[in-house]
């Protein structure tokens, strides 16, 4: 597979069928989720030298990273996963630190709350209201997994509403389809170790009425595309359960006439990313940091 050997270490360490996700232990599963990247995160804050802070931002909870360097004043607004049922900012420091490292930048996470106990809208409520209040400055959006479905909604309700559009869009393997459709969920459900089909479809009904699937803003590949929306990094890998939906979008943004730029990593899974140890997420975080960077300096 051409992979370093890091990666092949999670691979192998994977137990199949993955846990199932329940109501009755969805708690114990967010505690078991933060304690697993609990030393990672500890380990990427301890070696880096952002400061962070918490900050109210339209009444929103919000965790800010900020770099040692500014080396420009576009903010990044990040979406972090955990399928809106799980999932916090703490948990995805291992890529929003070195993102804000990387590119010399703040980096806004609101701390959305999660289903069941505050289903949809309330986590894109709470995270445009975060919007409406930065947006007027330049800004970028990042996202992972839900937090990708989250910051390509928020893309879709701001141009509906009229707002400025940020200057470029990053997804981490995005959950952008909640009807959960793709040929990657097929051949791929017990191949990625971070994901199941059992999991989409717990957290997609737990997120959302089914007869709100095909809503943008629930399941933004099915919103409106034109030539003027933000150019677009979309980051996957060959054993992503969601690869099918990056390409699709790929596909949609391409015959939009959008710029937008493809990876798919091989031999790599969802949101490969969140392991700091490994080389393929530093060399993704670089891909990602230089298309924002080139974005940032178009204007």
């Amino acid at each position: 597979m051409g992979i370093s050997k890091a990666a092949k270490s999670v691979l192998a360490r994977a137990s199949f069928p993955l846990a199932p996700r329940t109501f009755a232990f969805l708690n114990d599963i967010r505690i078991q989720a933060r304690k697993t990247i609990e030393s990672s995160v500890e380990s990427v804050i301890n070696n880096s030298s952002v400061m962070i802070t918490q900050e109210i931002i339209s009444g929103v909870s919000c965790t800010c990273i900020n770099p040692e360097s500014f080396l420009t004043k576009t903010k990044i607004l990040y979406g972090f996963g955990g399928g809106f049922v799980s999932g916090s900012a703490y948990e995805d420091f291992t890529i929003a630190v070195p993102i804000s490292e990387k590119l010399g930048a703040t980096v806004i996470i609101p701390n959305y709350k999660l289903s069941p106990e505050f289903p949809w809208p309330n986590a894109l409520n709470e995270a445009f209201d975060v919007y409406s209040s930065i947006c007027e400055k330049p800004f970028m959006m990042l996202g992972e997994s839900a937090g990708g479905n989250l910051m390509l909604a928020l893309a879709q309700k701001a141009q509906f509403e009229g707002l400025v559009m940020p200057r470029a869009i990053a997804l981490i393997s995005p959950w952008i389809d909640l009807s959960n459709k793709g040929d990657s969920l097929e051949f791929n459900d017990g191949l990625d170790p971070m994901l199941s089909n059992q999991h989409l479809d717990f957290a997609a009904k737990t997120y959302a009425p089914t007869d709100k699937f095909s809503d943008p803003f629930v399941s933004p590949i099915h919103g409106i595309f034109t030539s003027d929306f933000p150019p677009t990094f979309i980051s996957t890998g060959e054993k992503d359960l969601l690869r099918s939906q990056s390409e699709r979008l790929n596909e949609i943004l391409v015959a939009s006439n959008v710029n937008v730029e493809l990876k798919i990593w091989g031999g790599m899974w969802h949101v490969f990313e969140w392991f700091p140890e490994l080389p393929e997420s530093n060399e993704s975080l670089n891909l990602i940091s230089q298309f924002m960077k080139k974005c940032d300096c178009d204007d």
